[in-house]
């Protein structure tokens, strides 16, 4: 591992640290983060939806088109047109190796989606963490703080994951 990496890691660590200590002393915040990487789950959730539901369309034109070009090759084989019933069946190959990886593609997607349902279900719902008052009691500029430090981390998890 190279030293800036161990460097991003630690920092990464100890800001971490710090917004669990935060969130401890300030129970509101922590109802209002998890609120929000609920309805984050839930748009993952929506947008994972919609790309799953294209892969399947783009699958079963995929498969259309396979079962054009099978019949094809068929037709030229018992026309004696081995040069263009071979090139037919490339094609097919071609389409059921797009096929293959589109397939992977949507279950990747629904591995994804058991994952973001799970981490729903575990996260603890944000009333049953915090009175109703707990928030209206909190000084402005703590809560302030939390949020500007809320939006740090969150800036640096994203950069790490698109490394």
């Amino acid at each position: 591992m190279s030293p800036a990496a161990d460097w991003l890691e630690q920092l990464e660590a100890r800001l971490e640290q710090q917004l669990e200590a935060f969130l401890r002393a300030n129970p509101a915040q922590e109802a209002l983060l998890q609120e929000q990487e609920r309805l984050e789950r839930k748009q993952r959730q929506k947008q994972l939806q919609l790309q799953a539901e294209a892969l399947r369309s783009e699958l079963l034109q995929i498969a259309a088109e396979v079962r054009q070009w099978r019949d094809r090759s068929d037709r030229a084989r018992n026309a004696g047109a081995t040069d263009l019933a071979t090139r037919a069946d490339r094609q097919v190959a071609q389409l059921m190796e797009r096929g293959r990886l589109r397939w992977q593609a949507l279950e990747q997607m629904g591995r994804e989606v058991q994952n973001n349902t799970a981490a729903a279900a575990a996260q603890p719902t944000a009333a049953a963490n915090t009175s109703p008052a707990s928030s209206a009691n909190q000084p402005l500029d703590q809560a302030w703080a939390r949020f500007e430090l809320e939006q740090e981390l969150e800036a640096l998890r994203r950069q790490q994951r698109s490394r």
